[in-house]
């Protein structure tokens, strides 16, 4: 027994993970791990993970214990891992699919995330008082580049019939990056208005049942 868990709450970056392993159905225990008021401190948490933060992903494999934190990672191990790389689920079945995959998602990392965390926090998720609409204009604004990145990949991708990232298939690459691209919907509608392949390509991320089971979560 592989006795996966995956350790944190739907609202936060474990999201990522969990949608992974609710669209290649894999059997885990989730383990609903909060992170406000130093929940994550705790000395029984920081011995699964040292740094104080969710998600992370544990399992026992092969009698040995192998842990994994940082979101993105944990969402790629489980493709690496679980998928089938059969051309059909989200795995990489191919060298220029893993090569995909792990551009788009580091990229999103350093190119996406800290701006779209900040249009959710100050458009959305923070107390009203306490948001500061400059911050969310000013991060729409650094978005322009990169999501212009995206966007005129997809348009490429559309002149091979290919609707999504890596080719004419959900995979791994695709989940990395809706899942933080997902964050800027609270953007201006003049921002958005720019981007209409990427807007068609979030809106086919989001309807996946995966997504909608993952979102269920606690």
């Amino acid at each position: 027994m592989n006795q996966l868990r995956i350790y944190g709450i739907a609202a936060s970056r474990a999201f990522r993970p969990l949608w992974t392993a609710c669209e290649l159905a894999i059997d885990f225990e989730h383990i609903p791990q909060g992170y406000r008021h130093g929940a994550t401190r705790n000395p029984a948490f920081l011995e699964v993970n040292p740094n104080g933060h969710i998600p992370v992903l544990t399992e026992i494999r092969g009698g040995t214990l192998i842990t994994v934190w940082e979101s993105m990672a944990c969402s790629l191990y489980l493709a690496d891992v679980y998928g089938k790389a059969d051309g059909l689920d989200l795995s990489p079945a191919s060298p220029a699919e893993k090569a995909q995959a792990l551009r788009w998602s580091f990229w999103t990392v350093t190119e996406l995330e800290k701006d779209t965390l900040s249009i959710l926090m100050h458009r959305i998720a923070m107390p009203e008082a306490e948001r500061k609409p400059e911050v969310a204009e000013t991060a729409e604004k650094r978005l322009m580049l990169p999501l212009s990145v995206l966007e005129q990949h997809l348009i490429a991708q559309q002149t091979n019939e290919y609707v999504y990232l890596a080719g004419s298939r959900f995979t791994i690459a695709d989940l990395c990056v809706a899942s933080v691209v997902s964050w800027a919907r609270a953007a201006s509608p003049a921002f958005w208005e720019r981007f209409p392949s990427t807007q068609a390509w979030l809106r086919d991320c989001l309807a996946r049942p995966a997504h909608q089971q993952a979102r269920n979560l606690p």
